[in-house]
């Protein structure tokens, strides 16, 4: 009879690299116990990392000689986004993550905030760092079709009405680029009217 380890060990090699997996994927596999030894049995082998309580990440092979490790950790945005997945739920950053994204500041924080439409809570995911989730009840906040749109007006209320500086704008205005006409005029009514101004200015 095939190990809960070993049915584990196959579904994952049997996925791309730099998959997220929650222990909830391997439900199938064995007990809750069983799950859990067989994980903490791969991640010790160096097949998988463990990033949070309960999450997993099949990692990319590094191929930049400048890095010097052999496999790569995922970013903030994929397990925030792979949680989101996992939960049905909308999220956006918000806050000084939202500008460091976007790279309007150079500030980073040890907690990545995004708002959400699900329960609010914090996942750590390293020393000192984490992710939060705050709760919204402004659902336009979360309705953008254009994930980038969304990020950018996050930034901009979090910069504030009049003290976006002529740097930042210049920043925006290149990321707009990348942003569809389409997606701008379904997008542009969820904006509050300084922010709209702002974008169609530029």
């Amino acid at each position: 009879m095939e190990s809960t380890e070993n049915k584990i060990e196959s579904i994952i090699k049997r996925q791309r690299r730099g998959k997220l997996f929650f222990a909830g994927d391997f439900a199938l596999c064995g007990s809750n116990e069983a799950v859990f030894k067989a994980l903490q049995r791969l991640h010790k082998s160096g097949l998988i990392m463990r990033v949070a309580h309960g999450i997993y990440y099949y990692p990319k092979i590094n191929t930049n000689k400048y890095i010097h490790t052999k496999y790569l950790s995922p970013s903030i945005d994929e397990i925030a986004y792979g949680i989101a997945k996992r939960d049905k739920i909308r999220i956006v950053p918000t806050g000084s993550y939202a500008l460091n994204t976007l790279g309007l500041s150079s500030q980073v924080p040890a907690n990545a905030v995004f708002i959400t439409d699900g329960a609010p809570r914090r996942i750590a995911v390293g020393k000192g760092r984490g992710i939060l989730f705050k709760h919204t009840s402004e659902a336009r906040s979360l309705a953008y079709k254009s994930k980038l749109l969304m990020l950018i007006v996050s930034a901009l209320r979090e910069i504030g009405e009049g003290k976006v500086t002529q740097q930042q704008l210049e920043i925006i205005k290149s990321h707009l680029a990348n942003v569809s006409q389409k997606e701008l005029e379904t997008d542009i009514q969820l904006m509050p009217l300084w922010v709209r101004k702002i974008l169609l200015s530029l």
